[in-house]
């Protein structure tokens, strides 16, 4: 199988609180990337490099573009699956994003965010991924070999 070709993918689930929706108990918009951020971490997870690994290798991954589509709406109660994919990890990491509705299989969201190391020492972006998450994605693909 070709190492390069493998495509790392988590999922994360919610359930959609009575908090994150407007009078209309429509999910509000600015939510969504809080979902996001779940189904982040479930990837970071699968590679072993979630945010207490990057600090203590000294980088910082910020957002620094992000991309989101409303397809359809969610609800109270919904329960959502965020399906997220690494899609590129060499210069920065570009992570891709569908939310679905559990229900019906509706795709609510469909987005993507783009993250640059930044050096926790010097505040510096850094303009190609450190080795350490490099090692990471390679014991991760070769994992599944």
């Amino acid at each position: 199988m070709d190492l390069v070709l493998m495509t790392l993918v988590a999922n994360a689930q919610v359930r959609v609180p009575f908090q994150d929706c407007d009078p209309m108990r429509v999910v509000w918009h600015g939510n969504y990337f809080r979902y996001l951020e779940l189904g982040r971490e479930a990837l970071l997870a699968e590679l072993d490099f979630d945010y207490r690994e990057m600090e203590r290798q000294g980088y910082a991954f910020p957002v620094v573009d992000t991309r989101m589509k409303f397809v359809a709406s969610a609800v109270y109660g919904d329960a959502l699956t965020i399906q997220s994919r690494l899609d590129e990890w060499e210069n920065r990491l570009k992570i891709s994003y569908r939310i679905t509705r559990d229900s019906d299989g509706a795709t609510c969201i469909k987005a993507h965010t783009i993250h640059c190391a930044v050096g926790l020492e010097d505040g510096q972006m850094r303009f190609a991924s450190p080795q350490c998450l490099l090692s990471k994605v390679q014991v991760w693909q070769e994992s599944q070999s």
